[in-house]
């Protein structure tokens, strides 16, 4: 195994995952929700972004040529997605699952965890390192993501509800700022080259 693509991996995956800013965000989505459910959406999220995450280091680059799609519109793309669910959290909308959605598949899941910084990443290392290098580190930062919102699951039991409501708007504001900056990062490019 290249230990150097692993780590260089693990680590870039890990600072763009964040999984000390996700936790809270976790929460704030899945606050109503009993913690059962909450532990099971967790481990969902985690699942579902490394499907994700994995198959774009394996396929992704192939995926996007073959769509004509540019890694700038999957950023300004996944900025508005996240833009949207920010809102709702600012605004104290129920976004617990229901029969039409699952919070832990859209937006934990995608754009928040396998978003397009986490997906041009792994494409990028993909071309310069070997795939098995990369998976695992991809797996590792993974497998840390998961334990911080295991952690975060059981942290919340101990926040009263009216600080979770407040907690849940701060953390709203702070998603929509990460959502424009996807969507300038996005934008940036396009401006610069035409």
């Amino acid at each position: 195994m290249d230990w150097g693509a692993f780590g260089e991996t693990f680590v870039t995956l890990l600072v763009i995952m964040d999984p000390a800013g996700t936790a809270p965000v976790f929460v704030g989505l899945t606050s109503r929700m009993p913690p059962g459910e909450r532990q099971r959406a967790a481990l969902r999220a985690v699942l579902a972004a490394g499907l994700l995450i994995v198959g774009c280091a394996l396929v992704g680059e192939a995926v996007l040529d073959y769509l004509g799609v540019s890694l700038e519109s999957l950023s300004i793309a996944g900025g508005l997605l996240l833009l949207l669910v920010s809102l709702e959290m600012l605004r104290g909308i129920d976004a617990a699952p229901d029969e039409e959605g699952d919070v832990a598949l859209v937006p934990l899941a995608t754009p928040l965890v396998a978003g397009p910084g986490a997906i041009a990443t792994v494409i990028v290392l993909s071309r310069q390192h070997p795939a098995g290098a990369v998976v695992a580190g991809t797996l590792a930062a993974l497998v840390a993501l998961g334990a911080s919102l295991l952690l975060a699951e059981r942290l919340a039991r101990l926040v009263s509800p009216a600080l979770l409501h407040f907690l849940t708007r701060v953390f709203g504001l702070l998603l929509a700022a990460i959502a424009v900056q996807l969507v300038v990062e996005g934008v940036r490019p396009l401006v610069e080259g035409g």
